[in-house]
């Protein structure tokens, strides 16, 4: 395939070198616990009561983490729901497409999930009540979401989490939620492909297989010069 370059016969700019990949940052962790053992579904546990556990869980955590640096994420410095290269769009209830602020974008997500978390009808909590027979469906829907919501953190706050002292908890986190949501396959693996790179390095040391992340990881770089829409 033919490269495009530019008119003026300038190489393209230099991918900006990714803060949170280096050593002595994904090395930091809260916990060194063996995250592969602990989102296997136990014995004797209903499968959409530990999906349903887990995700609400993930969201109020994901959510904390978030609101540590939500400061920073603004109208002006993040001026579209961007990660690396791609760019993400809202889809109201309408299916209308929404162009949007990194922190409108995340609002629209926490305010949804939270929405859907206390909906008894959705997420019940009383013995005897049924799981709707779209609960599947809705967990990897607020799964792919809240994977947003962390690769936007990493892409671009992680300077903020540095200087919090607060990347051993992101590190943690994600590895966490990864390998849930690999384990019972909530999120397309072409979804998390942007973070393929800050995946395999954190999760290759919680006893998790690459599941074709090295596939992904050389279609990320064929894809550094243009935005992807989403």
């Amino acid at each position: 395939r033919k490269s495009k370059g530019k008119p003026n016969g300038k190489k393209p700019a230099p991918e900006e070198k990714k803060l949170y990949l280096e050593p002595e940052y994904t090395k930091s962790r809260i916990t060194d616990f063996e995250f592969k053992e602990l989102v296997m579904l136990p014995r004797e546990i209903d499968l959409n009561e530990w999906l349903a556990s887990n995700t609400t869980t993930f969201f109020h955590h994901i959510n904390l983490q978030y609101s540590t640096i939500s400061e920073f994420c603004t109208g002006e410095s993040c001026q579209t729901m961007a990660v690396c290269n791609t760019q993400y769009y809202w889809y109201d209830e309408r299916g209308k497409k929404i162009k949007c602020t990194a922190p409108q974008y995340v609002d629209f997500v926490m305010s949804s999930v939270q929405k859907l978390v206390t909906d008894e009808d959705v997420f019940p909590t009383k013995y005897g009540k049924e799981f709707p027979n779209s609960f599947e469906s809705l967990v990897k829907k607020i799964c792919k979401y809240l994977f947003h919501v962390l690769a936007h953190i990493y892409s671009s706050h992680f300077k903020e989490t540095l200087a919090l002292e607060l990347h051993g908890h992101l590190n943690t986190l994600y590895t966490h939620f990864i390998l849930f949501i690999r384990e019972f396959n909530l999120v397309d693996p072409k979804e998390t492909t942007i973070m393929d790179d800050l995946t395999e390095v954190l999760c290759s040391s919680s006893g998790s297989s690459s599941n074709g992340s090295g596939n992904g990881s050389s279609n990320s770089a064929g894809a550094q010069n243009h935005v992807k829409e989403r």
